[in-house]
């Protein structure tokens, strides 16, 4: 009995570590303006809500990925901050502040692991 809840102990710990590296990387990735490696994370389709504009719903991958660069580039982001994450179950959350010149806006993102790995399913910055 014992055998079995330090393996389960185990797996669970194991699981952790991989989905917090994956977060590493998304950080990473949003420091840098690394569209390439974000669009990785992303789910097969994206909900997406940018500033003023309205929420889309489904977007794809391919089209999340372009509207985040074009964001970037009209705004000029220069950087990330990681305010906190955390989640629950297969669901997980990164809070932060994508920094301007002279502004800073707030960014979250919502994840579910997959059997790919940890998915992107929501970005949402104001």
């Amino acid at each position: 009995m014992q055998r079995i809840i330090l393996s389960l102990l185990f797996i669970g710990l194991s699981l952790s570590v991989i989905a917090q590296s994956e977060t590493d990387a998304i950080v990473q990735s949003l420091k840098t303006a690394d569209m390439e490696t974000i669009s990785r994370h992303f789910d097969d389709y994206v909900d997406v809500k940018l500033l003023e504009k309205d929420e889309v719903k489904n977007m794809s991958k391919n089209q999340a990925a372009i509207a985040l660069k074009s964001f970037y580039g009209e705004y000029g982001v220069k950087g990330f901050d990681k305010v906190t994450d955390g989640g629950k179950g297969s669901l997980s959350y990164l809070i932060g502040k994508l920094t301007t010149g002279n502004k800073t806006y707030n960014i979250t993102i919502q994840m579910k692991q997959k059997p790919a790995g940890l998915q992107i399913i929501t970005i949402r910055i104001s």
